[in-house]
C-alpha cells in the first residue's frame, strides 16, 4: 500500500492523473500485491508542480523528477527494488514524452517502520496489513 509523491518542474506532464495511477498500478504488481480495495484504494500517487526556481541540483539544474515511494518495511526484496525503480523511471519518462528525462529521474525507496502504517485511525504492523487482505479474500470467496 505504498504512498508515491513525484515531484517535477510545472508543465512536465500532461496528464497527471494517469501518470498517478500508472505509477500506482506499478508499485501494486512489485509488491505483487492482490488487487482488492484494501491494497487499491489505499495505493496513491502524488503528482507536485513546483515552479522551475524550486528544483536545483549542486550544478543548478532544475530539469530533474524526484520519485519517492513510501511502502512498508520488507516489502520490496532487491530484485523488486530494482524492477520498481527501472518501471517508474520508464512510466515518468513516457508521460513527460522525454526520453532525456530518463538521467534525470530520481526513486527514492523509503520503508516505513514497523507499525508505521496508518488506515482508520490505526498504525499497522504487517501482520496486520497481511491479516485485513486475507480476511478480505476470504470474504470474496
Amino acid at each position: 500500500m505504498p504512498m508515491i509523491d513525484v515531484f517535477a518542474t510545472e508543465g512536465t506532464f500532461k496528464d497527471k492523473h494517469a501518470l498517478a495511477q500508472d505509477l500506482a498500478k506499478a508499485v501494486m504488481r512489485w509488491e505483487r500485491v492482490p488487487e482488492i480495495p484494501l491494497f487499491s484504494d489505499n495505493t496513491a500517487a502524488f503528482i507536485h508542480d513546483l515552479p522551475t526556481d524550486a528544483i536545483s541540483n549542486a550544478a543548478g539544474d532544475s530539469g530533474y523528477v524526484r520519485v519517492q515511494v513510501l511502502t512498508p518495511v520488507h516489502v520490496l526484496d532487491r530484485e523488486k527494488q530494482l524492477g520498481v525503480v527501472k518501471e517508474l523511471t520508464d512510466i515518468v519518462v513516457a508521460a513527460a514524452g522525454d526520453p532525456s528525462l530518463v538521467d534525470r529521474t530520481w526513486v527514492l525507496i523509503t520503508e516505513s517502520p514497523e507499525g508505521g502504517w496508518g488506515i482508520d485511525g490505526h498504525a499497522n504492523t504487517g501482520d496486520d496489513i497481511v491479516a485485513s487482505a486475507r480476511a478480505a479474500l476470504q470474504a470474496m470467496a
